[in-house]
């Protein structure tokens, strides 16, 4: 018996946002739908996500909304967190201007 196979990537594993996210260091405020939240840190943004520094533990899948002085709140759910931090996509993509004033 002969076998013919390709190894090939696994396209789950490894980087899988679609954009990559830019170094920022932001006071912002995050909370769950219903609460009053907590103030943040937000680490890294794109248009379809961010990571941040928080003291409070969110559950993977909750609905959060993202705060940042002087801007309209952001949707977005959390997929992941860990000691700390936690990652979240927004519900909507951020417009490329909205992210221009986030960046500076």
């Amino acid at each position: 018996m002969v076998i013919d196979a390709r190894i090939a990537q696994d396209p789950s594993s490894g980087e899988r946002r679609l954009q990559p996210r830019a170094p920022v260091d932001l006071e912002a405020h995050v909370r769950e739908m219903g609460t009053t939240g907590t103030e943040a840190r937000v680490l890294n943004i794109s248009a379809d996500g961010f990571m941040a520094e928080t003291n409070v533990d969110y559950e993977v899948g909750a609905r959060i909304w993202l705060i940042l002085p002087g801007r309209e709140r952001a949707s977005a759910v959390v997929r992941w967190t860990a000691a700390g931090k936690l990652g979240a996509q927004f519900a909507e993509p951020l417009s490329n201007e909205a992210l221009a004033q986030i960046e500076g």
